[in-house]
């Protein structure tokens, strides 16, 4: 009895712990752009506020690669916009809160309150470009069709982006390039754009000294900033229930701007500028957040630590799927010329298709995350070793084929101690091309929210930010070299040793 009691006392003594350690971490998502990076930071302090955890998913990409991330439950909650919700999500024109929590509900999501702000798209042009032409409202810009209009792509590709907007306004121009939004504006700044499209709390905006037109049709819908969460997880989690209530009116226009140029000029990390606000508020303690950026070695090795291993399996296991299923279908190639032409013909097709379109492909079938990728890298590294295999084994002088004929061997017997041999080298040269393709490909993968070093480069490019960007693309670089330099090794080491050539 005294054992049981005493079992029972500790259980007693431990279960506080118990439940705190099984109290569920809080995923916060983030669409790739400082808005958005920035809202996720202050749920996140939120949440930490009110005694949970929580961690920030940060950069997901576009809004279909995020959205699919909530609903699938890799991340609880996401910063999303009204008039986004409607037209991005769920194809609609009503962009009313009652209509869009009708419609989310069966899903299991749930809509925060209006933050405070709303973040509209709007056209730009500089005060110097726009006082020579008198241009104040986007109505004026159809009587200058030879004006340069440089627009982001998701601008380009939304129903209520610019596609209405030319229909309701008449404007054709002459000239229409469609970029990145970050770049957009370097564009304008240098002189290669008359027109950019912005997001009204953009802190570039000021920056750059552009003037934004008055949307005076009225042309786009609301677009209030709100918090999209799991109901699940609010259940789970009264932590971030509590957050997402403290959200409402939280942030104005005003201060959502400056927030985005403290990152976006200063070089203040986005969880610092969050925690300053929240502080200023009086809803978390104010702590010293002196440090700005990292310095840019430091980045680099932070990055390494902490998109490195992400980055490498990705890689590998890619890479080993390719071998496994590439070299079968190299050797059927060669076996039987028929299926030879058609296999050959098949995998080149798949390198044709743009990197990026080929991982948003698998994301319906497979979701978003490391599995669509690994299809992506999968399909992606076929090419080299189905081709490289195939013209090894093609490429072995036919004495030899008959001399191992004249020996006996079955074809199978001929393959495997002849053929295969002597094909190594160039198997193996297959083999290391499509591993250092895979290394510089899988930097895509972060914009379906794969991970790895594409991270720094996705997060650097939506803040025009090349010390972040080098912080990704350089560790992917060297990794390559690497990569490059052990197959180098493995090709010497691998061949058998009678068929190595001898240096003179």
């Amino acid at each position: 009895m005294k054992k049981i009691a005493a079992v029972f006392f500790t259980i007693l003594l431990l279960f506080p712990c118990i439940s705190r350690a099984a109290e569920p971490t809080v995923r916060v998502g983030s669409k790739r752009f400082t808005e958005s990076y920035v809202l996720a930071e202050i749920v996140v302090g939120l949440v930490r506020a009110q005694g949970g955890t929580a961690e920030h998913e940060q950069g997901l990409g576009a809004t279909a690669v995020a959205f699919e991330a909530l609903e699938e439950g890799r991340i609880d909650a996401l910063p999303e916009y009204t008039g986004t919700l409607a037209e991005a999500v769920l194809h609609s024109h009503d962009t009313s809160l009652s209509a869009l929590r009708a419609a989310l509900a069966p899903r299991g999501l749930r809509i925060s309150d209006p933050v405070g702000f709303q973040n509209t798209f709007a056209l730009a042009m500089t005060n110097a470009k726009a006082n020579e032409l008198g241009v104040k409202t986007t109505s004026d810009l159809a009587t200058h069709p030879d004006l340069r209009y440089v627009l982001s792509h998701e601008f380009v590709g939304r129903s209520d982006g610019w596609p209405g907007l030319t229909v309701e306004y008449g404007l054709y121009p002459a000239s229409m390039t469609a970029m990145d939004h970050a770049l957009a504006y370097e564009a304008i700044a240098h002189g290669s754009a008359d027109v950019v499209d912005v997001y009204t709390t953009d802190a570039k905006i000021a920056r750059f000294g552009l003037r934004v037109l008055a949307d005076d049709k009225k042309y786009f819908p609301p677009y209030e900033s709100v918090i999209v969460y799991r109901e699940d997880a609010a259940a789970r989690s009264p932590a971030l229930a509590h957050a997402i209530a403290k959200t409402a009116n939280l942030v104005d226009a005003t201060e959502m701007q400056k927030m985005n140029g403290r990152v976006e000029e200063d070089g203040t990390p986005a969880a610092v500028v969050a925690s300053d606000f929240l502080a200023s508020k009086g809803l978390v303690p104010r702590v010293a957040n002196e440090a700005k950026r990292a310095g840019f070695f430091a980045g680099m090795v932070d990055s390494i630590v902490r998109f490195g291993p992400r980055h490498l399996e990705l890689v590998l296991v890619a890479l080993f799927f390719s071998t496994l299923i590439g070299v079968p279908l190299g050797v059927l190639a060669y076996t039987r010329e028929r299926a030879g032409g058609v296999i050959l013909g098949v995998v080149g097709v798949v390198q044709t298709i743009p990197s990026l379109a080929l991982f948003c492909f698998f994301v319906p079938l497979l979701g978003i995350g490391v599995v669509p990728a690994l299809g992506a890298l999968f399909l992606y590294g076929l090419l080299p070793i189905v081709r490289n295999t195939h013209a090894g084994l093609a490429s072995i002088p036919a004495d030899l084929r008959e001399a191992a004929i004249a020996l006996g061997l079955t074809p199978t017997e001929r393959l495997r101690h002849v053929e295969l041999p002597l094909a190594t080298r160039t198997i193996l040269a297959g083999i290391k091309t499509s591993a250092v393709v895979a290394v510089g490909s899988a930097t895509i993968a972060a914009f379906i929210g794969a991970g790895g070093f594409g991270e720094p480069i996705s997060t650097g490019l939506s803040l025009n930010d090349v010390p972040t960007i080098l912080q990704g693309a350089v560790p992917a670089a060297l990794l390559a070299l690497v990569v490059q330099g052990f197959f180098e090794i493995v090709e010497t080491r691998a061949l058998p040793r009678g068929l190595r050539v001898r240096a003179d």
